[in-house]
């Protein structure tokens, strides 16, 4: 169990703006997001497509942008005396539970369990959770193959190396994917690649196409075409499951085995609000109902911020989004200290928010 402050639940660009402004107020914060990097959507769906509405920065890519926040936060973000992480991904929130003593607690699909004293649903339009094949076994929670992948393993940069490595789906997402591993050195490589889809014609624009046929006619990608129907599975010598080939019903209505060592399902993230619709909080067409002055729930002690959240006049944008960020931090800090007097202070000139972020007063 761990104890602390705040949970900010969801690392995108707002979630990251929450984790500075509740640490320059002096209050602790875990952060809980889905996919396996930080950034959000920005990440996960626009990593370089460029944006150029953020205040102070004429253009940057969805990347750039998450580099910068991460970089702001980072004061707040450091390990703890074990070397633990505040920031938890690959974490799916599963339970919030409020507690007699006011606080709440925090558990995720994962096993990961926190107790805090506010909570911030900064979760966009939801957690994005991947796209799956839709075949038995092989979207067991408990015991998942260990050769299927949604997302390349962090410590893993070269995963797939000198083995048989299956892509499938039909988007830019997949398409990227596929011409990334062809682009490895040799010593990185696939052994074989195939990208899977159920057609020849793939959602994306025509020179990703046109360079996908250059390589399937040269040799170095197969393609593969067809619905998986069935999972061929054993277990890996750590006694894992493991999948070892796929049955595909083919365009000619016939079935053709699919051999593989690893799976990388690239077809796309769907937001889905999930456990969330379980919590008590008040909901309008799927979003959080909040007041626009703290952007509090229905539930006292858990705020929601950014496109998460509705109220009267609410824009969707990014900088609305930091706006509401910091009006919910001073609010938390309030219900969380309301004996200290509120006063704001400005880092220009404040010695207590730059030692908060471990600058000299002569910066």
């Amino acid at each position: 169990m761990i104890h602390t402050d705040t949970v900010v639940i969801g690392a995108g660009p707002v979630g990251l703006f929450q984790v500075f402004q509740l640490g320059l107020l002096g209050m602790s914060t875990q952060v809980i997001d889905v996919l396996p990097e930080a950034g959000g959507q920005c990440v996960a769906l626009y990593p370089d497509k460029p944006i150029y509405d953020v205040p102070g920065v004429p253009r940057c890519t969805g990347r750039e942008l998450t580099d910068l926040l991460l970089a702001q936060a980072r004061p707040f973000l450091a390990p703890d005396a074990q070397g633990q992480s505040p920031l938890h991904l690959g974490h799916q929130v599963s339970e919030l539970n409020a507690l007699t003593d006011g606080g709440f607690e925090v558990r995720t699909l994962q096993g990961l369990q926190l107790r805090c004293r506010a909570v911030f649903v900064a979760a966009g339009a939801g957690a994005f959770v991947p796209r799956l094949i839709n075949v038995a076994g092989l979207n067991d929670l408990l015991h998942p193959p260990a050769n299927v992948h949604h997302h390349w393993p962090l410590n893993e940069p070269c995963a797939g190396a000198g083995q048989a490595v299956v892509v499938a789906g039909g988007g830019e997402e997949a398409v990227l994917t596929v011409l990334d591993l062809l682009t490895r050195a040799p010593a990185d490589a696939p052994a074989s690649l195939t990208l899977l889809h159920r057609r020849e014609q793939f959602q994306v624009e025509a020179h990703l196409q046109e360079a996908l046929q250059t390589h399937i006619d040269r040799g170095r990608l197969k393609l593969a075409l067809g619905m998986p129907t069935a999972a061929e599975l054993d277990s890996n010598p750590a006694g894992q499951p493991a999948l070892r080939a796929l049955t595909l019903l083919g365009n000619d209505s016939q079935e053709h085995r699919l051999p593989l060592d690893v799976l990388l399902v690239r077809q796309g993230l769907s937001p889905k609000l999930g456990p969330l619709t379980q919590w008590g909080l008040a909901l309008e067409r799927k979003q959080v109902s909040v007041s626009p002055c703290a952007f509090e729930s229905s539930v006292p002690g858990v705020f929601a911020v950014g496109d998460i959240n509705t109220y009267p006049g609410k824009k969707r944008l990014l900088l609305c989004g930091f706006h509401e960020a910091t009006l919910a931090a001073h609010a938390a800090l309030a219900r969380l200290h309301p004996e200290a007097p509120q006063h704001l202070q400005y880092t220009t000139t404040s010695a207590l928010l730059r030692q908060r972020l471990g600058v000299s007063t002569a910066s």
